[in-house]
């Protein structure tokens, strides 16, 4: 990012001259890293947006409202981030569409139980998590892929947790949305994208208008760019998704399966030691179907002030209901502390964490 600050700092796409080509050349490359990233078919099917969020209230708005009809449904979960709840609420109140929850089993996965009176005819869109970013739980989008197409709909998959933390093929799994933010895989913030099927980008409506995402403008309508152009609007993030391609680059010299085996040992490891110390683990602990975002509560002591204390042992651990409200209810809790691992992390600062457990329970018990 500093080299492009440096040396290639202009804007993309608008000017012939060296400095604009330069720039365009690294932006474009870093789409083609995320796209082999991924296993996309081709560079197009990656727009660049700012993270999950701005991908999956794309989908909503520029797919969702215009294929949705009153009557139709949509399939979520009831461990969605809000990210991939909210923007279906306001699509279902645009269409008249109805929204429809597959419900948690008691270890925290999926209840498929009923799937087949859940994902009928009248269901458009499923759109569910990876992984949970709560739970860790990690569904099975393959299986459930085929279960959509079987009935007409599209699955939509909030990447966010997903994409950093195991190997990912679009074609594979036959996705026909993903979402990807790049700050949770050691890019940059406001850096991500949306991975689609092509004919699903040249169907959708633009979400925002303005420079670069038109062909032609006339005073009374607009024509428009061709596929991933047609949805960056205006300046985008050029030195933050060239930092995401930087830290792609990083994953893939580490190696996703890599990855994915250290995350599973130290989740497993760390479900193991916070229920020895009387933590109550939520979400399935076979690690084998789950990440490494662990929740728990411990010892009655409210979440946010367990996270206080163990800052002060230099800890970082996330408190609240992280954006997650509806499983909050589901859960029966009012928020839970996490602790996430990653390629980072060590067996080491799961014992310390432990430790710093004790050292809060002496304090608040």
């Amino acid at each position: 990012m500093t080299r492009y600050y440096e040396h290639s700092n202009a804007n993309v796409h608008r000017g012939v001259y060296a400095l604009s080509e330069e720039a365009t050349a690294l932006y474009e490359a870093a789409r083609a890293t995320v796209a082999a990233f991924i296993g996309a078919p081709e560079p197009a099917c990656v727009v660049f947006d700012r993270g999950t969020t701005e991908a999956l209230n794309l989908v909503a708005h520029g797919y969702g409202r215009k294929v949705l009809r009153e009557g139709d449904e949509i399939l979520l979960t009831e461990m969605e981030h809000h990210s991939n709840l909210v923007p279906w609420q306001l699509a279902a109140e645009a269409t008249g569409a109805r929204l429809r929850f597959i419900p948690l089993a008691e270890d925290g996965s999926l209840d498929l139980s009923g799937l087949g009176s859940l994902l009928t005819e009248r269901t458009k869109i499923l759109a569910l998590t990876g992984m949970s970013n709560v739970l860790g739980t990690m569904p099975p989008i393959k299986a459930l892929a085929a279960h959509a197409h079987s009935v007409g709909a599209v699955i939509v998959v909030d990447g966010a947790q997903l994409v950093p933390h195991a190997p990912v093929d679009v074609v594979d799994l036959d996705v026909d949305f993903l979402g990807i933010s790049g700050h949770k895989m050691l890019g940059p913030t406001s850096s991500g994208g949306l991975y689609a099927r092509r004919e699903h980008l040249e169907r959708m409506d633009p979400f925002l208008g303005g420079g670069e995402m038109i062909r032609e403008v006339f005073l009374d309508h607009s024509t428009w760019n061709d596929v991933p152009w047609k949805f960056e609007a205006g300046t985008m993030n050029i030195a933050q998704e060239i930092g995401l391609a930087a830290a792609i680059e990083y994953l893939q010299g580490l190696g996703m399966a890599a990855v994915r085996e250290h995350e599973k040992e130290l989740t497993s490891y760390t479900i193991r030691r916070l229920s020895e110390a009387g933590a109550t683990v939520f979400g399935p602990h076979d690690v084998e179907c789950r990440g490494g975002a662990v929740s728990f509560w411990y010892r009655d002591i409210h979440p946010h002030d367990l996270a206080q204390a163990l800052d002060t042992e230099g800890i970082c651990v996330r408190a609240g209901h992280h954006c997650a409200q509806p499983l909050m209810r589901v859960l029966g809790v009012p928020a839970t502390t996490r602790a996430s691992v990653y390629v980072y992390n060590t067996l080491d600062e799961i014992d310390t964490l432990v430790a710093a457990l004790e050292k809060a329970a002496a304090i608040f018990t």
